[in-house]
């Protein structure tokens, strides 16, 4: 991880242990943009929550925060660091992710296993096996052939 990234997730913490709390926005602030695993965001979270500081959608109100007061862990420099450590490899575990959607498709393309060519010649055997049925099925009912036919006439007519 960058030294300026460990700076601001560093920041983050004392921010969040000074608050007593952070907010998701204040969290993916100071997260790298190329980290976008919603499961490694969580984990992120879940470590921050497990040092005592509560994550919140918007900043909460005064009675929210003498309750979670009450429920606070207290930890030192020591713990910090470790906690930045572990956010460090998580967020470095991710660094080459994007978030351009073209990049992400061609990304998940890649792990696609294509078509063999005889992949393809059984997939065509089977559609022509298929087209053969439907046009047997036809045949055996005149009735429907005359039905279709009647109502391409009047496609082609403009009736419909």
């Amino acid at each position: 991880m960058h030294e300026d990234q460990q700076t601001s997730i560093k920041q983050l913490i004392a921010r969040g242990k000074e608050q007593g709390y952070l907010t998701y926005s204040e969290i993916n602030d100071h997260l790298p943009e190329s980290l976008v695993d919603a499961d490694q965001i969580e984990d992120i979270i879940g470590m921050i929550n497990d040092m005592g500081i509560s994550v919140y959608e918007t900043p909460p109100d005064g009675d929210e925060l003498v309750l979670s007061d009450e429920n606070r862990v207290g930890s030192d420099d020591d713990a910090t660091e470790e906690a930045v450590a572990v956010l460090a490899s998580s967020v470095d575990a991710e660094f080459g992710r994007t978030t351009d959607p073209v990049r992400m498709y061609m990304r998940e393309m890649g792990t696609v296993e294509l078509l063999t060519r005889q992949g393809e010649i059984e997939i065509a055997k089977r559609i022509e096996e298929g087209l053969r049925e439907v046009t047997l099925a036809m045949a055996a009912f005149p009735p429907t052939l005359q039905t279709l036919f009647r109502e391409y006439q009047r496609i082609e007519d403009g009736e419909i």
